[in-house]
């Protein structure tokens, strides 16, 4: 017998799991969110940004070349 775990991908990453997986600090994030650089929801006194902002934040950040 199988008892296989479905996993589910977060829709949604509190400020602490954003910096983990952005490999952020956790106020640079936070600063981040001041700055409307990443958008997020509020419910309450709760902020969550959505994974497709954290995508998009991801993709839009320049890449660093460098010249010998």
């Amino acid at each position: 017998m199988s008892t296989a775990t479905r996993v589910i991908e977060p829709l949604l990453y509190t400020p602490e799991e954003a910096a983990e997986a952005l490999r952020l600090g956790r106020s640079t994030v936070y600063e981040l969110m001041a700055d409307g650089v990443l958008a997020y929801v509020k419910q309450g006194r709760c902020r969550r940004i959505k994974v497709t902002v954290l995508k998009a934040f991801v993709a839009e950040m320049p890449s660093e070349t460098t010249t010998h």
